[in-house]
């Protein structure tokens, strides 16, 4: 009885899979799934995939087979619902993860065969052309009865019509650009001169004005163009809709005092350079604080890449040092402690060069002194009697920042220098602040940690011209970095 029972269900799944596959021209390729499986963690995966499957447009690249998984689904869904027997469960789960692998292939040849048609199609309704319902419907039609035709193995019909289905398309877009998108920006500024933000924002109303005729007249001359098209056109819109802002803002602040509008702008300015933990130059001229923060972002891009750049160096050199290592094996240690000694040597005095490389003469100077590196900063300049870091030294510091990133593992003293102007413990206190500057934007910057660095000041102590000319007075006014690389050196 058992085994009619077997034969009889083996007779059922067979002339289904026969039925299906008659009817969507393909041969079904059903999967088994064990009896100890839970249905219900199946049915959620086949649903997911089939989720992921929509979000990739088989829905429509292959409409009938994934139309068929779906129905699986449902089936499945019902039968543990209404607390239907196991095998069927799992049966409509075979069934709809088959469909749903068969529609995946078909998808598969549809893209191959119809790649502009559906970037055409993807285009139209980015720009809208869904809002033309009757108009974009029947293209949808169209372009089904491609997909659908790939699905039976028609490929000849496709290849036929697609060219016409994928002009249909454009023609849509143009259509929804026009109506769309240029409708949008011709609304917003009628709405613009009907509340009067014209007469507020001339200028802004009258940019708007100008993107929008560019746009028109482009997209009129040049229907092929597609990216210029889809940019010309977000740009009107975009300026369309900031002729409201402006209109807001300008009236926002039209009964401000102006020490409010300028608290208002500092703030904003504040909060960003805060955000990049740049210096806080509220005491400064907007100008100033606007390029302190145009600064701080060009530095931290510029280090962004250098770091890219060193990582892959080092990993470059951390090879070539394993294959040196390897060579010394069977020496004796004080063999290799000295060819050790030696390579340090010479890697110290290549990364010296390259350091040196960095900077301009008007720059810095960079020397030798013992096991160390020192950069003496020359460009580098604070305002009279301060201890602030100006934007326009943000190119130096980050070359220094390169240069410290380029020795690798290191210790850094920051030295302060003053001329000998004014009293030697005013000298020495401002010494002392600016090279603590350097130390700060050096942290800030996460070039070192703080117990990585020294900051000191030593005043006019430590003159390297004379301090009787103007020109001498200009060099003793500067900032040292002693950087030690901890390499191994000869002693």
């Amino acid at each position: 009885m058992l085994i009619g029972k077997k034969v009889m269900i083996t007779l059922v799944l067979t002339a289904m899979v026969l039925f299906l596959g008659a009817c969507g021209g393909s041969k079904l390729k059903l999967e088994p799934i064990a009896k100890s499986e839970n249905p219900t963690e199946l049915v959620n995966r086949l649903d997911k995939d089939i989720a992921n499957a929509r979000k990739d447009q088989v829905n429509v690249l292959s409409p009938t087979w994934f139309a068929k998984a779906e129905m699986s689904l449902r089936e499945a869904k019902q039968g543990i619902e209404q607390g239907d027997k196991i095998s069927k469960i799992l049966n409509s789960i075979s069934q709809g993860q088959a469909q749903l692998n068969t529609a995946n292939d078909k998808s598969k040849v549809a893209r191959s065969n119809l790649a502009e048609v559906i970037k055409g199609r993807s285009l139209a309704r980015t720009a809208g052309a869904t809002e033309l319902v009757r108009d974009y419907a029947k293209v949808e039609e169209n372009f089904l009865e491609l997909t659908k035709a790939i699905e039976k193995g028609n490929l000849r019909y496709a290849k036929k019509n697609r060219a016409g289905v994928q002009e249909e398309f454009r023609r849509l877009e143009l259509l929804a650009i026009k109506i769309r998108t240029l409708g949008e920006v011709r609304k917003l500024l009628d709405q613009a001169r009907r509340n009067g933000d014209h007469k507020i924002a001339p200028k802004s109303y009258a940019v708007a004005q100008k993107r929008l005729e560019e746009s028109d007249a482009f997209i009129t001359k040049n229907p092929y163009k597609k990216e210029e098209m889809h940019e010309k056109a977000s740009l009107a819109l975009f300026m369309a809709q900031r002729v409201h802002e402006v209109a807001r803002q300008s009236t926002k602040i039209e009964d401000m005092a102006p020490e409010q509008i300028t608290l208002m702008f500092e703030e904003n300015l504040h909060k960003i350079a805060q955000k990049l933990s740049a210096q806080d130059m509220r005491n400064q001229p907007f100008e100033t604080q606007v390029e302190n923060i145009v600064g701080t972002i060009a530095a931290l891009q510029h280090d962004r890449t250098f770091m890219i750049d060193i990582q892959k160096s080092q990993r470059e050199e951390i090879d070539t040092l394993k294959e040196r290592l390897a060579k010394l094996a069977g020496q004796s240690q004080a063999e290799r402690d000295a060819k050790e000694r030696l390579l340090a040597e010479r890697r110290f005095n290549e990364l010296f060069n390259t350091v040196q490389g960095y900077f301009e003469p008007y720059e810095a100077e960079t020397y030798k002194m013992g096991n160390q590196l020192v950069i003496r900063l020359k460009g580098i300049h604070f305002p009279v009697g301060k201890s602030v870091i100006l934007p326009q030294n943000y190119k130096l510091l980050s070359k220094v920042q390169r240069s410290i990133r380029t020795l690798g593992d290191v210790d850094v003293v920051i030295e302060g220098h003053s001329d000998s102007t004014g009293s030697a413990e005013l000298n020495e206190h401002l010494s002392e602040q600016r090279a603590d500057a350097v130390r700060q934007y050096l942290v800030a910057n996460e070039t070192l940690t703080y117990d990585k660095i020294i900051a000191v000041g030593y005043g006019s102590i430590r003159p390297i011209a004379s301090n009787k000319t103007a020109e001498g007075r200009a060099l003793n006014r500067r900032i040292d970095l002693i950087i030690t690389p901890h390499f191994k050196f000869q002693k």
